[in-house]
């Protein structure tokens, strides 16, 4: 877990060097604010993705809670691991190339491969009881459905984004928001 945390925190911080300072200094007002606005984009694709990367990092948290594991579970953490590493990256291509199908594409591929790799670690785990938790049947169909709901919801964006507006990546805000609704709800119903 040390590890995990340790990944995501440094995936996390990593955003902030995806923003550059100018090339040349800046002399006077007007330059700055030029600057200043030239960042706006790019300070929107890194909190997007720190948003999705807080999201899997919660997620990870909340569900998966191990008294054991073993060397196979391990490396599909470690797998899992990658794949978030990639978060900012393809974050940032999606942010700046949406206009290129392939770009939505790539995307796409990184956040799919980030939630199969999480269930076939969550299912892993569950099969082999090394979960501290012992979910409930109703417990993993309410992970199962979250993680179908964030493949819906990049899907949508990733049509959106690439047919209608560049902007629509920013419905992956929605991401905390419908979870936290999604485990209210679950809890309440409990």
């Amino acid at each position: 877990m040390g590890l995990t945390d340790g990944i995501f925190g440094m995936v996390m911080t990593l955003l902030v060097f995806g923003m550059a300072l100018p090339e040349s200094i800046i002399v006077n007002y007007t330059g700055f604010i030029s600057f200043v606005y030239s960042l706006i984009p790019t300070i929107g694709i890194v909190i997007v993705a720190f948003v999705l990367i807080s999201s899997f990092w919660v997620y990870h948290h909340e569900f998966i809670k191990v008294k054991s594991l073993n060397i196979p579970y391990l490396w599909l953490n470690i797998f899992y691991l990658a794949s978030i590493s990639f978060i900012p990256f393809t974050t940032s291509i999606i942010g700046l190339y949406s206009h290129f199908f392939l770009a939505e594409v790539i995307f796409g591929i990184n956040i799919m491969l980030t939630i199969i790799l999480f269930l076939i670690m969550f299912h892993y785990t569950d099969k082999r009881n090394f979960l501290a938790n012992n979910p409930s049947k109703e417990e993993k169909k309410y992970i199962y459905d979250t993680f179908f709901i964030i493949v819906a919801l990049t899907f949508c964006v990733n049509l959106l984004d690439f047919n209608v507006s560049k902007n629509f990546i920013y419905l992956f805000l929605l991401v905390p928001v419908i979870s936290t609704i999604r485990d209210i709800n679950f809890k309440i119903k409990s």
